[in-house]
């Protein structure tokens, strides 16, 4: 196998659904099936179980393959990055995952850290609605900026960035959209999406599972991304709390982004694994401490 066709097969071995697979590596649905079906005559046996329509499950032999790759991969793809940070006069990475949209808001952060540490190069990339917090700790990413609260054992729950009032997207001819504000309770009239696979209380900290009155608010839905979460929307399918900076980076005119003054605001924080705790993670969480939170 080549490394691509090796990303392929342990990315569709996390995801065990060939349409979130594919949209992680940024590939068609199609080229997934064909790698993964050229692997198996290949190997002689099938890697995955296909009978559930919804999602796929591992074979005992696609266990076998998967953790046989998994250091293998995880060593080659360490040897060629330390080749390319050296190509580029660097010395060590430092990878920070966004849940939140506005990375322009949060750059003198960043400019902040880079100058005082030009040895490191410093990622920032948008970090995947589904199970964020097992690609940080899977490594995928080395720091995560997460809303709050997060209450898991294993991480580590740093400097808040950024407060953000809430405004609630609705579509532009829903009954809502004409309304100077929402209150809460308005919620559970209204059909809502989440990203599958989140801990109880981080999206309870996001959106209530109930209104003040004890109404259920219901997720009818269950979005993998932004787009579908958006396209939800626009579509009239479901209503969705944001924090109010989107509405400075998406301008749509079939989406009303209506305020929401009773939710409060929502904190955002640097969160990164507890074991795994360095001295540039700390480093990142001084420069935030110094520069101070902002409030929107």
């Amino acid at each position: 196998m080549e490394l691509r066709e090796i990303e392929i097969f342990l990315t569709l071995a996390e995801e065990l659904h060939f349409g979130r697979a594919a949209a992680r590596l940024h590939l068609t649905q199609a080229r997934v099936s064909q790698v993964i079906a050229r692997q198996e005559r290949q190997i002689g046996g099938l890697l995955f179980d296909r009978s559930n329509r919804r999602q796929v499950r591992l074979t005992p032999l696609g266990r076998q393959l998967c953790a046989d790759l998994r250091p293998v991969h995880a060593h080659l793809r360490d040897s060629l990055e330390r080749a390319r940070l050296a190509a580029r006069g660097k010395a060590v990475r430092l990878r920070v995952g966004m849940m939140p949209f506005n990375v322009p808001d949060l750059h003198h952060y960043w400019e902040a850290f880079r100058s005082q540490h030009p040895e490191c190069e410093l990622q920032i990339r948008r970090a995947p609605y589904v199970e964020p917090f097992e690609r940080l700790r899977d490594g995928d990413m080395d720091v995560f900026v997460a809303w709050l609260p997060v209450d898991e054992p294993d991480l580590t729950v740093g400097p808040v960035l950024f407060h953000d009032p809430r405004v609630l997207a609705v579509a532009a001819d829903h009954e809502l959209a004409g309304r100077p504000e929402i209150p809460v309770e308005a919620l559970g009239d209204f059909g809502h999406a989440m990203p599958p696979g989140m801990p109880d209380g981080w999206e309870d900290g996001y959106l209530s599972f109930h209104t003040p009155r004890g109404k259920a608010i219901e997720r009818i839905e269950s979005a993998t991304d932004a787009d579908e979460l958006i396209n939800l929307v626009i579509t009239g399918e479901i209503v969705h709390p944001f924090p109010s900076h989107v509405t400075r980076y998406w301008s749509m005119s079939h989406v009303k982004f209506v305020p929401m003054p009773e939710m409060g605001t929502i904190p955002y924080a640097l969160v990164w694994r507890r074991d795994d705790e360095n001295e540039l993670v700390r480093a990142l969480a001084r420069t935030v401490r110094t520069i101070g939170a902002l409030h929107f």
